[in-house]
C-alpha cells in the first residue's frame, strides 16, 4: 500500500503554539479511510488538542492493534514514535514500553473489535493496572475491515447491513472502565469535536489510566433500517464475478448542542443518534454515581456524553511498582546486573 504525503509547506501566516509549532506539524499521512469516516475527524481532534497542549511530538509513543481505527496514528503526529501491535495487544505492548522508559506520553488508540473482543482481557488489565496511557477506543459497531458484521459494542435488537439482529448486550467499555479502576474516564462523538478536543486534552494530562470512549460513525456498514450507531452508502456488486462496496463521499455528521441537552443527530439513512451532553453541574468524582448514570440514561435510549469520571489524586503502575525514574536503557551494567546478593535477598523476601 502506497501511503501519500503531504506538502510539507506551510503558510507563513498559520498560529504557532508554546513550541513555535504549527497545526501542520503534528500532522500525518493522508487518509485512506472512506470519505466522511468519523475515524478521521477524531485524527484531527487529536492533532487539535496535541497542538493547543503544545507536546512535543518526539515525547509521544502512539500504539494501536488490527482494524481501521488502528490504521488512523498514521494520520497524525509523524514525528512521533509508533509501533502497529497485533490484533488485541496493544495494552500489553504499549505497557512494556512504559515499564522500560516512563518519560514518553504513551497513546493508545484501537476500535471496539480490537478491544472489546479479542483484546478485551488486555484492555481490562491494562485499566486495573492503572497504566499511565491515554487510551482511545473508535467505536463504531461493527467489524469495518471483514465486511460489518456486529461487533461486541453493537446494541442488542441493532440490524446489520444484511438484515440479521444483534441478540447479544453491548459491551459497554466506558462502564467497564469505570469497574475496572480507570481514573479518567469519558464519553465523545466524533461529530462534535468542541467537546472532544478538551476531553482529549484532559486524557493527555492526566497520570493514570486514562480512557475515551468515542462513538465514530462507519460509513460503509451501518446505512440500513435498525442501525444504532452509524450511516451506510449504496452498495453494488457484479453476482457473477465478485462483490464491490461503493463508498460515495458525503459531508461528515457533526452535532453541536448545549450541555445537560440531548439532541438527535440523524444519520443518512434516516435513523436517529440520541446523543446527552452532561450538565455542567454533574460531579465527575463519584465512580459509582457515573455508571449509575450512564446506565439509567442508556435504559432510556440515550447516549451520555462528556467527562464521566475523574480521580483527582491519580497513581499509575510506576507508582504502584516503584520503578525507576530513568530509562532502562539509560541504565548500565551495575545498575541493571545488581548481582547474586541483591537477587538472594529479593528471593528472602518472598519466602
Amino acid at each position: 500500500m502506497t501511503y501519500l504525503t503531504k506538502p510539507k509547506l506551510h503558510h507563513p501566516d498559520l498560529p504557532v503554539n508554546a513550541l513555535g509549532l504549527t497545526r501542520r506539524d503534528y500532522e500525518g499521512t493522508i487518509s485512506t479511510l472512506c470519505a466522511g469516516c468519523g475515524h478521521d475527524s477524531i485524527s484531527a481532534a487529536i492533532i487539535q488538542a496535541s497542538w493547543e497542549l503544545a507536546i512535543e511530538p518526539h515525547r509521544v509513543a502512539k500504539l494501536s492493534g488490527i482494524g481501521c481505527s488502528s490504521k488512523t496514528p498514521t494520520y497524525f503526529l509523524d514525528k512521533s514514535h509508533g509501533f502497529n501491535s497485533v490484533h488485541g495487544r496493544m495494552p500489553s505492548v504499549l505497557t512494556g514500553a512504559s515499564l522500560a522508559n516512563r518519560e514518553l506520553l504513551y497513546l493508545g488508540v484501537s476500535g471496539d473489535g480490537d478491544s472489546a473482543s479479542i483484546g478485551l482481557g488486555q484492555f481490562a488489565h491494562a485499566m486495573r493496572r492503572g497504566v499511565n496511557m491515554t487510551y482511545i477506543v473508535e467505536n463504531n459497531g461493527v467489524y469495518g475491515l471483514t465486511k460489518g458484521q456486529f461487533s461486541a459494542t453493537a446494541d442488542r435488537g441493532s440490524k446489520s447491513k444484511r438484515g440479521a439482529v444483534n441478540t447479544d448486550e453491548g459491551i459497554d467499555l466506558a462502564i467497564l472502565a469505570l469497574q475496572l479502576g480507570a481514573t479518567y474516564v469519558a464519553r465523545g462523538f466524533s461529530g462534535d469535536k468542541a467537546q472532544l478536543v478538551p476531553l482529549i486534552k484532559g486524557a493527555l494530562s492526566h497520570p493514570g489510566a486514562a480512557f475515551l470512549d468515542v462513538i465514530s460513525p462507519c460509513v460503509a456498514f451501518n446505512n440500513h433500517d435498525g442501525s444504532t450507531r452509524s450511516y451506510d452508502y449504496v452498495r453494488h456488486h457484479n453476482e457473477a464475478v465478485n462483490a464491490l462496496d461503493v463508498i460515495t463521499v458525503h459531508r461528515e455528521i457533526t452535532a453541536a448542542y448545549e450541555p445537560g441537552t440531548v439532541t438527535e443527530v440523524r444519520q443518512h439513512d434516516g435513523s436517529l443518534l440520541r446523543l446527552r451532553k452532561l450538565s455542567d453541574e454533574y460531579d465527575s468524582s463519584s465512580r459509582i454515581s457515573a455508571m449509575s448514570y450512564v446506565q439509567s440514561h442508556y435504559a432510556r435510549g440515550e447516549i451520555v456524553t462528556g467527562l464521566l469520571y475523574v480521580e483527582a489524586d491519580a497513581v499509575d503502575l510506576h507508582e504502584h511498582l516503584g520503578t525507576t525514574l530513568a530509562p532502562l536503557n539509560s541504565l548500565g551494567e551495575k545498575e541493571l546486573c545488581p548481582g547474586s546478593a541483591a537477587l538472594e535477598k529479593i528471593n528472602a523476601s518472598l519466602r
